[in-house]
């Protein structure tokens, strides 16, 4: 019996892995878009409410949300989780002295090196799950979302965020030499669509336009090194590029400069959706639920 084959993947797992661990030591210094979407995402949090007794940073890269969601849940445990070993290094700096003085404990996170499409977590063991700019460099989100969902508590919360297909287009645009010079990013209606198929309830997806602008082609090229952002896409342009190509793409680039200005645009998508109690069994049977209270008369 012939087996189907394997569906090709797209991302380059391995490139992924050797961008962000190259830039490791010094990603404080190139993470500067990450921060501030993490500063955005926290204001979010402000408007749900959570009793959080786990929190897991999917992807947590050098661990700098921890420090926010430790203050926002100082009695919660904190999981940072990541891909990469190299970023991992150092999440557990001296304990700040608000949580010495309220006695909260070491307040040490625990650090995990996964996959996010395979948590070593158990089911049902975490209340909230951060992921701030990771799903665009996985493959498929799918497995990923799915893994969150098992691992959530019924009446637990993932929060996301992520990068939308208009984001770096004027990059994608000024190269016309067939190769990928960006990720492939997910439309956020398709992502929503994904969370309710791994069983989450009444997904909250929106999106904002985010423009940065850059003195020279080679700032934003250097920019995006620097955070790690190099395409890990498999169909990206594996030998180096010819010098005519990157004269053709500097030129382009350059006749888009407005105000003295080379602009980038990013389209950043946020979703948040709750885990409630399944409807069906594992074989496809309705679960129905009685009251068992009695009242006396």
């Amino acid at each position: 019996m012939s087996k189907e084959p394997a569906t090709p993947a797209f991302v380059d797992r391995r490139q992924v892995e050797r961008s962000f661990a190259r830039v490791a030591g010094a990603y404080g210094a190139g993470d500067f878009f990450a921060r501030e979407i993490d500063r955005r995402m926290q204001e979010r949090l402000d408007y749900v409410r959570v009793d959080a007794k786990r929190v897991l940073d999917l992807g947590c890269s050098r661990g700098a949300s921890l420090s926010g969601l430790m203050l926002r849940y100082p009695a919660a445990q904190q999981v940072a989780l990541d891909l990469v070993p190299a970023m991992l290094a150092g999440i557990n700096p001296p304990l700040p002295a608000w949580r010495r003085w309220a006695g909260l404990g070491n307040g040490g996170a625990l650090v995990l090196a996964a996959d996010a499409a395979q948590l070593p977590l158990l089911s049902r063991s975490t209340d909230l799950i951060w992921s701030n700019l990771l799903l665009h460099w996985l493959d498929d989100p799918l497995p990923a979302l799915a893994e969150a969902h098992r691992v959530l508590e019924v009446g637990g919360l993932l929060m996301f965020s992520t990068l939308g297909p208009d984001t770096l287009k004027e990059l994608r645009a000024v190269f016309g030499d067939g190769y990928a010079h960006t990720q492939r990013f997910i439309d956020m209606h398709d992502l929503g669509d994904m969370l309710i198929g791994c069983g989450f309830a009444d997904p909250v997806m929106d999106m904002e336009v985010v423009k940065l602008t850059y003195d020279s082609f080679d700032d934003l090229l250097g920019e995006l090194r620097s955070a790690g952002s190099s395409c890990a896409m498999k169909v990206r342009r594996h030998g180096l590029t010819g010098r005519a190509t990157w004269s053709r793409a500097r030129a382009g680039y350059e006749a888009l400069r407005e105000n003295g200005k080379l602009p980038a645009t990013f389209e950043v998508v946020y979703g948040h959706a709750w885990k409630v109690a399944p409807k069906k069994s594992a074989d496809g049977r309705a679960i129905v639920r009685f009251d068992t209270t009695r009242h006396g008369t």
